[in-house]
């Protein structure tokens, strides 16, 4: 089994040799064949290099476009900063005028930073036809407006206006659609939503104003026939009934949340991935025991699973410790 053949196995309910292997990588995959974060994140050719890179030399089921929040927040007319060591950093255009109609039109195939992602997914298929799945990338309706206001601004919105709060989301959600179209279009079977503010809000606010939106960009992406992965850093336990409703084929987990009670709430249809803690669990912790976590973890929650970190993989992570990540847990079957 290949890694695209071992991934959509598990997804639709089929036998594997062993789990598949989805970890998620930006300034480790840089920096492992030499490179830095402004490179990977401003050259399609520099992503692409280091996640084919280390797929292959530690056997990762995957290769992904993510690299920071900010491809759409561009194309709004957001202004980038490139750093070396660290993710991009990005103005804010509606931080100190919420008017959305002064707001860019993004257009993936125009619009630098989204049409750069666009890129890198036409160069994974074109130097490796089947052999991995591809992940597209696109920001969730809170995580695109609070990028767009700014955090604090877009807290301040959910409290004091939900009308207007609630068309910026949809202008988010909007852009999103045409985002990952672009990017199945070019052949990502997967498109990864990253919502990561939605676990600081309610459980009122989440299920009455984001969720809502949530679910029409996951139904949008199955509807093109894509895989829809939700991955919202921090403790989502609060969101569970919301998450449950949203039917997505993949939730990844971060390591507050209780994975049983996770499994509980989205039931067996939803693939989960997670979720050792990427600092303590991995990058200071020892092969051995990485495996042993995963190990358990899937005897816990069973099928189908993916093996993923709570987030993403740091920097300085010892290269035995991401192979143990990567060490095949063989298939148990339901």
């Amino acid at each position: 089994m290949n890694g695209y053949d071992r991934y959509h196995a598990m997804l639709h309910g089929e036998a594997v040799d062993y789990l598949p292997r989805i970890p998620i990588l930006m300034q480790y995959a840089a920096e492992y064949i030499g490179s830095n974060y402004a490179a990977f994140a401003s050259d399609y050719r520099v992503l692409v290099q280091s996640n084919v890179t280390c797929a292959r030399d530690f056997g990762i089921d995957q290769f992904n476009t993510m690299s920071d929040p900010y491809r759409e927040t561009q194309g709004f007319g957001g202004v980038i900063t490139y750093l070396e060591n660290s993710p991009p950093r990005c103005t804010h255009p509606l931080a100190d005028d919420p008017d959305i109609s002064r707001l860019d039109k993004p257009d993936p195939l125009s619009s630098t930073r989204m049409f750069d992602r666009v890129q890198a997914i036409r160069h994974y298929r074109q130097g490796h036809g089947e052999t991995h799945s591809v992940m597209g990338w696109v920001e969730g309706p809170a995580a695109e407006a609070a990028d767009l206001r700014d955090v604090s601004n877009f807290m301040m919105d959910l409290l004091d206006d939900e009308d207007y709060v609630c068309a910026l989301m949809d202008r988010c959600v909007a852009v999103a659609i045409d985002f990952a179209q672009a990017q199945v279009d070019e052949g990502a079977d997967t498109i990864g939503i990253g919502d990561a503010v939605a676990s600081q809000v309610s459980p009122d606010i989440y299920h009455r104003l984001i969720q809502p939106r949530e679910k029409v960009l996951v139904e949008a992406i199955q509807n093109m026939g894509a895989v829809a992965r939700l991955h919202i850093c921090g403790n989502i336990t609060h969101l569970l009934p919301g998450l449950a409703d949203l039917h997505v084929d993949i939730l990844d987990v971060d390591h507050m949340v209780d994975m049983a009670k996770v499994r509980q709430a989205v039931g067996r249809k939803v693939c989960l991935a997670g979720n050792l803690d990427p600092v303590n669990d991995v990058m200071r912790s020892n092969p051995d025991q990485i495996h042993q976590q995963f190990t358990e973890i899937y005897h816990q929650v069973g099928n189908p699973f993916m093996v993923n970190a709570g987030c993403e993989i740091p920097s300085g992570t010892p290269v035995e410790n991401l192979k143990a990540i990567c060490k095949p847990i063989a298939y148990v079957g339901s």
